[in-house]
Formats: structure tokens, C-alpha cells, sequence
């Protein structure tokens, strides 16, 4: 993806992505920056390890093809870190960026944090202060240490900046840019349209979205079975489309979650066809964290699968609950009773103008340097 900069020397800048929830926080980022005088170079860690999958989001979100993917795969936390940390530190070693920039919480972004630090390259950090307070989350630990490596701190909401302040970030390294992942829905938002993908289905009527990754949710046999008899509940009065990412097939699967007659399993899709699914939806269940930032801005009601959420502004907007498998049915059936209303305030600078404010305090803080 190397960018013209104006002039040979021009400032390398590094992004690392590597799953699919980075790529619609790096897409406006990387855009912003195209007019700032600085190189750019896209590095895919192939974290995520469905090549189809990766091609259609770069394809959809209008991202250019990445510089390298390393290609490191799945494992288990340790195992892929490992790997992460060996790519990532010979692809930096090489090239030596001025800034490295980094987005949200998988392992990659920890890999490169800590590959940043050890070598001496400056880090930033798309989607800072975010937390959970739980630290039996893998994902909380990554945030954690790459907000404790990181100069810039970019963060998407007011609670966020709070957090990194108790923490003793300095205020000069904290920036309160709103939310990139917005600004991607907003750039695509009037191309979403369910119907092709609900023909495909040959689903009719009224549907909710789910979707389940998480290894609290899906890696326990016991409570992957109370979740299947959970989600069986709630499709007695609705349709449940469920794109079932690779980590909780298996498990859900072994539970006869693809047996119950009115819950779709399908296989992830593409950005812009699970959005313009989202789009339509009476509700959204799931345990991801930027689809309760997505519907949020859709005015979706959406039902979170977790006992906490690092995203408390969507639950403050009124637009997320948090939900266990035992009051899920009673949750949506609130919902499809009209108790759920849309949050009639957006949260603060999600506007569609993140990608622009980041880019213009990494292009000041090149200058500074």
C-alpha cells in the first residue's frame, strides 16, 4: 500500500491490522492521511485466517491491499502472540517507521505495543481507554499494556479519556477524536440493504442478528449448551440469523445449535452485507464490542451477551442491555414489544470525521518531531 509522501524522506507511517474488526477503525485513518506528507504502509498480520473473509472487507471498505500480510494464523493466546511478536519485530526492524499505529484489542495490537516499545519506535493507539474492568478478558489485558506503551492515545468517547487519566496517562498523550468504526458506517451507510442477503436465506418477516465469539461464551461446554437452549427460547418469536465465526461453530455446533428450526448458522460475511443485515434487523444479539457501537448509530436495539461491556456509552444512549442466557427470550420479547426505543442523542464526535481528526495530530505530531 506504500503512499507517495511529498518528497523522498517523507515520515514512514506503519498500520497494523489484523482481524476483522480492525479494518473499518483503519479504513478512515489510513484515508485521512493519504494528503498528509508522510509514506504509508499496511501490515496484516493474517490474524484473522480466512483469506476470503480479509479480501472482501479490504474490497468493500476501499482499503488498499496490504504491504505484507504475515500470515500468522490461529493458536492459542500464546502461541499466536508468539508468532505475532516474531513477524511483526522482523517487519519493523527492516523498515524502521516513524509511528507505528495500532487499532482496537485483539493480539496483534499487544504484539505490536510491545515489538514498539522494545525497539524503540513511537506508538499510537486507535481506540484507547477503553475497559471492561475485567480482567478475566483476554482482550482487557491487550488494552491495558498498549495504552501503557502508546505516545497517542486516540480515544472514541469521554469515559475513555477518564479511564487513561485515573491511570496516570499524561493529558498531552490522550486525544478525544470520536470513533473511526463510525465513520466507515457513515461512508457506506446508504448502500446497506438486507434483502439480497435475506433471499439467499429464504428468510421472511422479521429477523434479529446474533453473533457469538467470545471464549467465555463459546469455549465452555456447559455454558455453550445453556446458550443454545438460551437462543432456542428467543427463536420461538423470531427468526435468529446467526453468521457464526470459525472460534464458536464447533462448540455451539456440538451443542445442536444447528439443529433448532428457526436459528440460521451461516458463515461470516463481508462487511457490507453483515451491516446492511444489521441494518434491518428488530435486534441485535451478540458479545461483540463495535457491534454495540454500530447499532447504536443505526438505533438498533441490541442485546449484549456479557456481564460487561467496555463500551458503557452505548448502555448510557439506551440503545444496549446486557443480557445472560437466562433472561435472554424475556429481553428480546421486550424488544419486539416496543419497550426498547431508539437513543434519541449520539454519543459525542461520532460524526464521521474521526479518521480526519487522527490524522491531523499524527500529521502535527510528525511535524513536531
Amino acid at each position: 500500500m506504500t503512499q507517495k509522501g511529498k518528497g523522498t524522506e517523507a515520515p514512514l507511517i506503519t498500520h497494523i491490522v489484523g482481524a476483522r474488526p480492525n479494518f473499518p477503525k483503519a479504513a478512515p485513518v489510513i484515508r485521512a492521511l493519504e494528503t498528509a506528507p508522510v509514506t504509508q504502509r499496511l501490515l496484516h498480520t493474517g490474524q484473522h485466517y480466512d483469506d476470503a473473509l480479509s479480501d472482501s472487507f479490504f474490497r468493500d471498505l476501499d482499503l488498499p491491499r496490504p504491504d505484507v500480510n504475515l500470515g500468522v494464523g490461529s493458536g492459542t493466546h500464546a502461541q499466536q502472540t508468539a508468532a505475532l511478536l516474531t513477524a511483526i519485530e522482523a517487519e519493523i526492524e527492516s523498515t524502521r517507521p516513524a509511528l507505528l499505529v495500532v487499532y482496537g484489542d485483539i493480539n496483534s495490537t499487544l504484539a505490536a505495543a510491545l515489538v514498539a516499545s522494545k525497539l524503540g519506535v513511537p506508538l499510537a493507539h486507535v481506540e484507547a481507554g477503553l475497559r471492561s474492568f475485567d480482567r478475566t478478558m483476554p482482550e482487557e489485558t491487550n488494552r491495558v499494556i498498549t495504552d501503557l506503551l502508546s505516545d497517542l492515545l486516540f480515544t472514541t468517547s469521554p469515559e475513555a479519556a477518564e479511564n487513561l487519566s485515573r491511570e496516570g496517562v499524561s493529558k498531552d498523550r490522550i486525544h478525544f477524536v470520536g470513533n473511526p468504526m463510525i465513520d466507515t458506517l457513515l461512508k457506506h451507510r446508504d448502500g446497506f440493504n438486507p434483502q439480497p442477503v435475506l433471499e439467499w436465506l429464504g428468510v421472511e418477516g422479521e429477523y434479529a442478528v446474533v453473533t457469538l465469539h467470545r471464549p467465555a461464551n463459546v469455549d465452555d461446554r456447559e455454558h455453550a449448551g445453556g446458550l443454545v437452549a438460551a437462543l432456542e427460547k428467543a427463536s420461538e418469536s423470531i427468526n435468529l440469523i446467526l453468521p457464526l465465526h470459525p472460534r464458536g461453530r464447533a462448540s455451539l455446533s456440538d451443542q445442536g445449535l444447528t439443529e433448532v428450526a428457526n436459528v440460521n448458522v451461516i458463515d461470516p460475511l463481508g462487511y457490507l452485507d453483515f451491516m446492511s443485515l444489521v441494518s434491518g434487523a428488530r435486534a441485535v444479539v451478540t458479545d461483540s464490542g463495535g457491534v454495540q457501537e454500530e447499532t447504536t448509530m443505526l438505533g438498533i436495539p441490541c442485546l449484549t451477551m456479557r456481564p460487561n461491556t467496555e463500551r458503557p456509552v452505548t448502555i448510557a444512549q439506551g440503545s444496549n442491555r446486557l443480557v445472560n442466557p437466562s433472561n435472554l427470550a424475556d429481553a428480546l420479547g421486550g424488544v419486539l414489544s416496543g419497550q426498547f426505543t431508539s437513543p434519541g442523542q449520539l454519543p459525542p464526535l461520532w460524526d464521521g470525521h474521526a479518521g480526519g481528526r487522527i490524522s491531523a495530530v499524527i500529521s502535527d505530531w510528525i511535524q513536531t518531531r
